[in-house]
């Protein structure tokens, strides 16, 4: 019997997030950089806005797609196994009703909001199966796994040979009794959350960068002109305006969004749980040092 691995579809969703990546990439440099020598008035706020809206979809979008490089099912005679990034569900075949095509349905599903290629994922309700939630990467192979809990929709490269290997290993019976395993990507969040030292290090980030924007906010004002830029010994210092302090507070909170969410991918393991610390302590420093690079910048006289 053929049992192991039917993966989704993955090479035209990896293009796709790829090439978005790519173009908001472009956007999020080219709004940093022309910030960085705008004036304050409507051309400083629109490039801001541009490369913050540009950079704010990334970590999302870069998670979407390491979920779809590594998603799986994979099925014996014990369980079917869905992986989609953080997202594991652990389905033992007893549990299954039925598994069938979606083109079979009458009422044909509604595709979850973001129906990007390679990442259909959401949770949507049908007027006869209920709640559906979707793992899947193609609209054009799309499995449905229902369950006493819910539907489950799939999308594997061969929908046809895993419904096939299903139906053997319903004949063949279960060698071992499995427990039904759900984990959600906020599982994670919360599980980090009732550490101490993880709350403590996500706290003092959240407010060294509050603390940072709201600081540099009341400079940016009052300040027309801070030392920023290359000095030199012996050579008068090189002046900037104000508002290019702005890139400190927003350097100060991407890096630490990206450290957030690099933390929790290492936290899932136990044995690598010190490297996730490591990281958030890192994005805690980094913040810190900021702020003292501001209060630097403000005290040199110019």
């Amino acid at each position: 019997m053929n049992i192991g691995h039917y993966p989704p579809p993955k090479r035209r969703g990896m293009i796709v997030h790829s090439m978005i990546l790519l173009v908001l990439a472009i956007l999020a440099i080219l709004g940093f950089l022309n910030l960085s020598s705008a004036e304050v008035g409507p051309a400083f706020l629109g490039w801001l806005l541009l490369a913050l809206f540009s950079f704010a979809p990334i970590p999302f979008l870069v998670y979407r797609a390491y979920s779809l490089w590594r998603a799986d099912y994979h099925i014996d005679r014990d369980s079917l196994a869905i992986s989609w990034g953080l997202r594991v569900e652990d389905i033992p075949l007893s549990d299954i009703e039925w598994m069938r095509s979606a083109d079979d349905l009458i009422n044909p599903l509604a595709l979850p909001s973001l129906p990007l290629p390679g990442g259909l994922l959401g949770i949507r309700r049908h007027p006869e199966l209920g709640v559906v939630e979707f793992l899947a990467s193609d609209a054009k192979k799309l499995l449905l796994i229902a369950t006493a809990k819910r539907v489950f929709v799939i999308s594997p490269e061969n929908p046809s040979g895993l419904s096939q290997t299903f139906a053997r290993a319903t004949e063949m019976g279960s060698l071992t009794p499995v427990e039904a395993k759900s984990v959600y990507p906020s599982f994670v969040v919360t599980q980090a959350w009732e550490n101490g030292l993880a709350r403590y290090l996500w706290l003092t980030a959240l407010f060294l960068n509050i603390g940072l924007f709201i600081w540099t906010s009341l400079i940016i004002p009052t300040t027309p002109r801070v030392a920023l830029g290359q000095q030199f010994a012996g050579s008068a210092l090189e002046t900037m305006p104000s508002s290019q302090l702005i890139i400190f507070p927003v350097a100060s909170l991407l890096l630490t969004v990206t450290g957030w969410i690099a933390g929790l991918y290492f936290y899932r393991w136990e044995r690598e749980r010190a490297l996730a610390f490591i990281v958030w302590g890192s994005s805690t420093l980094t913040s810190l040092l900021f702020l003292l690079a501001v209060l630097f910048i403000i005290t040199t006289p110019v």
